[in-house]
């Protein structure tokens, strides 16, 4: 393997950061993980690109050293919060400065799960909803179009992800338990799930801090458990975002002329890959009414080797690559 200014030819910088950890791997050309590292998480909307992209840099620096380089032939980024084309610009030109590689692709973290839950060999042809603290869908096919939405919350018609819905569900309890709304168990058990008595505990606790904010997206199992025991408003959240999830799916599909195709449709995210029995039956039921050769399929593998596929892609590696990196990342038998 011939070694030039930009580093191996065909080695890939394979980058997946989402909203509370990134991901890193050096794949050479024949697809095996030369370098590996993990890190915080990017959000440059808080802290801004520099810095967000300075947090890359140790996991980026501490991988490519395992790999013994300093630079690669071509970096695939998948990054959370590249929402809008205007990002996606913005964080390409900040990589290309810190001179990772001699060229530089940059996608939404969508397009990782995407593409690392695609079948062993399957070109990039398919549909992917992730629904983590957020929800997002993309669409790809092996020409080169795509389908998404700017995902950036409910000024882009989003609803959904773990952070919504425990706002509904506790928009429901606080009624419940002051009259305002029917009844439903969420305001007993959203408390009960932080030690507290009730409801009113529980938003005094929120209002004034001593409750941590990040801490509401732990409130969101609770919601699955409360409409599993048969709790119809929590019932009626879960099919709400079943819902959701299959519109989403459904109108990526129309813009990529593939509602009559045999395609995967991936489902990805902490909640979607959490197997929760009603929100799946609900999804592939809705889904089957509306796409009915779509192929729905739960994304277990790590979004890192998406990034890394989508670099292969990039450098044209051989068919054999592709199979061992898959190898490199398959859960133990």
């Amino acid at each position: 393997m011939g070694v030039t200014e930009a580093g191996p030819r065909g080695t890939v910088l394979a980058v997946d950061a989402g909203n509370s950890k990134t991901d890193v791997a050096v794949v050479t050309p024949d697809g095996r993980v030369a370098g590996a590292a993990r890190g915080a998480g990017f959000q440059p909307p808080r802290v801004g690109v520099e810095r967000a992209v300075d947090g890359l840099a140790d996991a980026v620096v501490r991988a490519l050293a395992e790999a013994g380089l300093d630079r690669v032939a071509h970096v695939s980024a998948c990054l959370a919060n590249a929402d809008l084309p205007v990002e996606e610009r913005e964080l390409t030109q900040a990589l290309r400065a810190r001179g990772w590689g001699r060229t530089v692709d940059v996608r939404n973290d969508t397009f990782a799960i995407l593409r690392a839950g695609l079948p062993a060999g399957a070109l990039p042809l398919g549909v992917a909803v992730v629904c983590g603290a957020g929800i997002n869908c993309v669409g790809m096919t092996p020409d080169g179009r795509t389908a998404r939405f700017p995902a950036v919350g409910r000024i882009s018609g989003d609803w959904g992800g773990g952070w919504g819905l425990a706002e509904e569900a506790l928009w429901h309890a606080a009624r419940a338990a002051d009259g305002r709304g029917g009844p439903t168990e969420l305001a007993r058990a959203l408390p009960a799930h932080f030690g507290l008595a009730d409801m009113a505990a529980l938003i005094e606790a929120l209002h004034l801090g001593r409750i941590e904010a990040v801490r509401r997206h732990e409130l969101s199992p609770v919601l699955f458990a409360t409409a599993a025991a048969g709790d119809p408003v929590a019932r009626s959240l879960v099919e709400r975002l079943a819902a959701e999830v299959v519109a989403m799916a459904t109108v990526a599909l129309d813009r990529l002329d593939l509602s009559d195709a045999d395609v995967p449709v991936l489902l990805g995210g902490s909640i979607l890959a959490a197997g929760h029995s009603g929100l799946d039956t609900a999804i592939r039921t809705r889904l089957a009414a509306r796409a009915p050769k779509a192929a729905p399929l739960v994304m277990t593998a790590r979004p890192v080797l998406g990034a890394a596929l989508l670099g292969l892609d990039r450098v044209g590696a051989e068919e054999a690559a592709y199979a061992r990196l898959r190898d490199h990342y398959a859960p133990p038998a």
